[in-house]
């Protein structure tokens, strides 16, 4: 049986839709392709689904016989092999819940994220001494003492990713409200604006706060993060958490309305030129 793992990468997420495509191409059902591999159907659809590992013989097998050419299979292997290599945030696996790791690999890999964050700074703005506060006030999660130090060590080095080569644009939209309730004192808060106002300054990222004074907005529910990929196989996808889990969305009609709604608020919220008025306007009043 194939290995299964935490979470999948993204590159399993896109090569099992592409096992899915060719499968469907040929004309056959799952049922028959498990046939061919002498296991059950179910193996198949998890395969397809990202769930476990992509066994290469399994691959190999499915490739001929859905008809794909010896040249198309040996890239196919190849990017098996690369999909399957473990994640770097996988090495955080021991305090790192499975729904989370697939966040992680999406993060990483798309071209566009777009936040509403009504709480807290985001993780990819936080400043460590932000992310410990929080962290050890329990308002995240049930965080184990012992296990803060790793959360916020994984927590700084997902921000590489807003400097990186061929960075993703990252637009955020985060409530007046996270900025009031006070995380670890004036000093950590002074501290959180500060990084704030000089993320600012990087090209690829947009900040903006929605004010009290604006009244309410379509996105009073709850937090979300919406995914852009430039891979075609990957579709747009939604990320909303609760408080012991989260759900990914990437049917059509789902995240076309996370996506109005997200329009909406950032056409209701302070522009970027504003925030960063907002932002030294409230670094003054600490």
């Amino acid at each position: 049986m194939s290995e299964p793992r935490s979470a999948p990468t993204v590159g399993q997420v896109v090569l099992g839709r592409r096992l899915q495509d060719l499968r469907e191409r040929a004309g056959l059902k799952r049922e028959e392709a498990a046939k061919v591999l002498r296991v059950a159907a179910a193996t198949v659809r998890r395969m397809e689904m990202a769930e476990v590992a992509l066994k290469i013989p399994y691959v190999q097998l499915l490739l001929k016989t859905y008809g794909v050419s010896d040249e198309e299979t040996d890239t196919f292997v190849l990017l098996a092999e690369e999909a399957n290599r473990p994640g770097w945030w996988q090495r955080f696996h021991d305090i790192l819940p499975g729904w989370f790791s697939m966040y992680v690999s999406l993060e990483g890999a798309a071209s566009l994220i777009r936040a509403y964050e009504p709480h807290f700074v985001p993780g990819l703005l936080q400043t460590e001494d932000y992310a410990r506060a929080v962290l050890r006030s329990g308002a995240v999660g049930q965080t184990r003492p012992e296990d803060i130090d790793g959360h916020v060590a994984l927590r700084m080095q997902r921000q590489d990713l807003l400097t990186r080569e061929n960075a993703p644009r990252l637009w955020v939209v985060m409530d007046e409200t996270a900025l009031r309730r006070p995380a670890g004192g004036p000093e950590v808060m002074r501290g959180q604006i500060d990084k704030l106002l000089e993320c600012t300054k990087l090209p690829n990222v947009t900040l903006q706060i929605a004010r009290f004074d604006s009244g309410p907005h379509p996105g009073t529910y709850g937090p979300f993060v919406l995914f852009r990929f430039a891979m075609p196989e990957l579709p747009d996808m939604v990320y909303s958490e609760y408080l012991t889990g989260a759900v990914y969305l990437d049917a059509r009609s789902e995240v076309a309305k996370h996506l109005e709604v997200m329009d909406r608020m950032a056409a209701q919220a302070a522009t970027a030129h504003r925030t960063k008025e907002i932002l030294r306007d409230l670094r003054k009043e600490l």
